[in-house]
């Protein structure tokens, strides 16, 4: 089967052993994957010497059922997330832990960013928000915009920063009304959004250097507050400013419990709800589910989508233009 691998510090499509079918897994031929640019740019430029598989996030079609699967059906349309099951690829042999079912409405080019999804979703649990909260999303790429829907949707009090004035549009476009180019406006309005207590949490889904940063969001940030690491920034920061606020600074690990975790994801063992609410899996179904229920939109966020055959033209457009929020990749 054909994939999608960084090999030298360039994308390339090659040919790729099929899957094999495990128990507890489907067999799903891909419709559309995702692009996650911050991971798979990262992939490329450090694949120097080496080929590495890319992707992990995509809808497509149940083919084959292992065995032990009673839940799903052949010919069902479903989202799936999760290295190294979910790639650039055919075909994938998913465990159902990181499956969910799209309903018939649901176009199948936003379900195929499910796995952004379920770690924008996670970022936000992290944050522990309760009703009546604010928080600030810093950094609107594709995943800090998922953030930011995802928080207006749930009532908290959402705010975006971003240095693109396009990102920043785009996200007012969407039905969010406070959403800053420059952090001085953002701090001139930061008393009246926030009741001038500052906010409760403070989301970073920008990459690069932190420390500027970081020290600006413990200003930003009310008393005992929490800033939340999810893009992949460098950790330097005032000891002074964190302990001025006594902040909680931590980060978010990927899509959730389970992530990981070779029982969860490979033996497809999953949690008692009792004991585990939120999995990587069902994080997965509540993205769905938001699309379901239209209380967000990807279509507004995707740029270009490109043929198998055409893959490495969307990391070249990645390179060049600054402009793309969301790729993806036809089967």
């Amino acid at each position: 089967m054909k994939a999608v691998a960084a090999r030298d510090g360039k994308a390339a499509v090659i040919e790729a052993d099929a899957p094999e079918l495990k128990e507890g897994h489907v067999l799903i031929r891909t419709e559309f994957s995702g692009i996650s640019p911050g991971t798979e740019m990262s992939i490329i430029r450090a694949s120097a010497g080496k080929s590495v598989m890319m992707g992990y996030s995509a809808v497509g079609w149940i083919e084959e059922l292992g065995e032990g699967v009673t839940e799903y059906e052949i010919g069902q349309r479903v989202a799936c997330y999760g290295s190294p099951f979910v790639k650039h690829a055919e075909k994938l042999a998913v465990p159902t832990n990181l499956i969910a079912s799209v309903p018939e409405h649901v176009t199948s080019q936003e379900a195929a960013f499910a796995g952004l999804g379920a770690i924008a979703i996670h970022a936000l649990r992290i944050a522990d928000l309760k009703f009546g909260e604010s928080v600030l999303v810093v950094g609107l790429g594709i995943l800090g915009n998922l953030v930011a829907q995802i928080a207006s949707a749930a009532a908290y009090r959402t705010v975006g920063l971003d240095v693109s004035s396009e990102r920043v549009e785009l996200l007012k476009q969407q039905g969010l009304p406070h959403v800053f180019d420059r952090t001085e406006d953002l701090e001139q309005q930061l008393e009246a959004l926030t009741d001038g207590h500052g906010f409760d949490s403070i989301i970073l889904c920008a990459g690069g250097s932190g420390e500027e940063l970081i020290n600006n969001s413990f200003e930003w940030l009310r008393d005992r507050g929490s800033v939340v690491i999810v893009g992949n920034l460098t950790m330097e920061f005032s000891r002074a400013a964190m302990f001025k606020k006594e902040a909680r600074v931590l980060i978010s690990r990927a899509g959730g419990p389970g992530r990981y975790d070779k029982q969860y994801e490979k033996e497809n063992r999953d949690y008692p709800v009792g004991y585990v609410r939120w999995t990587e899996g069902r994080n997965v179904g509540e993205y769905v589910r938001l699309l379901s229920e239209r209380r967000i939109s990807v279509l507004p966020l995707i740029t270009d989508q490109f043929k198998l055959d055409e893959a490495h033209h969307a990391y070249e457009k990645y390179e060049s233009d600054s402009k793309i929020l969301a790729s993806l990749i036809q089967y």
